[in-house]
């Protein structure tokens, strides 16, 4: 059986490589991102995987339907770059594939430490040999109380972890699944020092933490995004942090971050003013969507993405 893997980076290739055999794999292979200019590489596959990094166009999805391709596997647990219900119209299945939740959930509850702990302004002025204490004293986690927003996998994940800190959890989900204290969205955005964000994002979750929602926060608190940029009003969050309404923020993903994050900068602008107003503040952490990206979730998602597309073929899909 033929798979052709799309936007494959060499960590990604290198375990295709590997693990295709063992499921009678054979994967054509290209890094580039699936696009009307590289179609021909899927001509024969039924079935092809896409990473996450690069938005589909529904002119890719016409081209890979009239190319017989009829399954898309996204090594993802998001699907907003995928007009999903464009390509089911069209006869292609999308499905996301499942990976370790704990690769995020580590890296949430490390933003939350480094948030709260003045981490930025600690090593970059360590980094130019100033060895003062910060200006103000950090915070314990025992001693706030963190609002989770969204209790799927991830959330539960990084509620587990948050139980030996010791600290108040509040939890808001529409569908409460986990052993957290379930509270209004009201109450939770008025009583928690830390909101962390786990929610998919979907029309209804767009600006879900928009300028009224951060207005209703107390004031001192901090954000914390490992799901999705547009979960947050970006210019709202910029205007609190600027303000000091909010005590700080440490987002993994960003709003606008196509075409900007996973790709080296250094030589050229990023033509982002946002992005660079944020990066200023020392009280703000911004890392390149990053979180999910360890060598178990990886595996996860490769052997993942080859089982999705072997159950399409025989059958097997649950949608």
């Amino acid at each position: 059986m033929g798979i052709t893997i799309y936007g494959c980076g060499q960590d990604e290739a290198a375990l295709f490589r590997e693990v295709a055999p063992r499921f009678g794999v054979m994967p054509t292979i290209t890094e580039a991102a699936v696009s009307e200019a590289n179609i021909e590489l899927a001509s024969g596959n039924r079935c092809v995987s896409v990473g996450h990094k690069t938005r589909i166009t529904n002119s890719t999805l016409r081209a890979l339907s009239q190319a017989g391709v009829s399954y898309i596997s996204t090594r993802s647990i998001g699907y907003n770059h995928i007009d999903v219900e464009y390509a089911e119209r069209i006869g292609i299945s999308v499905e996301n594939v499942a990976y370790s939740p704990d690769s995020v959930a580590d890296f949430t509850l490390m933003l939350m430490l480094m948030a709260v702990r003045n981490a930025k302004s600690i090593v970059r002025r360590a980094d130019t040999h100033d060895y003062r204490l910060p200006d103000l004293p950090g915070k314990e986690l025992r001693d706030l109380t963190v609002g989770i927003i969204g209790t799927g996998r991830i959330g539960a994940a990084v509620i587990d972890r948050l139980w030996g800190f010791g600290c108040e959890k509040l939890a808001y989900d529409i569908r409460p699944r986990t052993s957290a204290d379930y509270v209004p969205l009201d109450d939770l955005l008025r009583r928690s020092d830390i909101v962390t964000l786990h929610t998919p994002l979907t029309a209804d979750t767009h600006h879900f933490l928009n300028r009224q929602r951060i207005e209703q926060m107390k004031h001192g608190a901090f954000i914390i995004n490992t799901g999705r940029g547009s979960l947050i009003d970006t210019e709202a969050l910029v205007a609190a942090l600027e303000s000091g309404r909010l005590g700080g923020a440490a987002l993994d993903v960003l709003e606008g971050e196509e075409g900007i994050f996973y790709a080296d900068h250094r030589e050229s602008p990023i033509g982002s003013e946002t992005l660079s107003r944020l990066q200023k503040m020392p009280n703000v952490l911004i890392s390149p969507h990053t979180a999910y990206y360890t060598d178990h979730a990886l595996r996860d998602t490769v052997e993942n993405s080859l089982i999705n597309c072997l159950n399409f073929e025989s059958g097997k899909q649950h949608g």
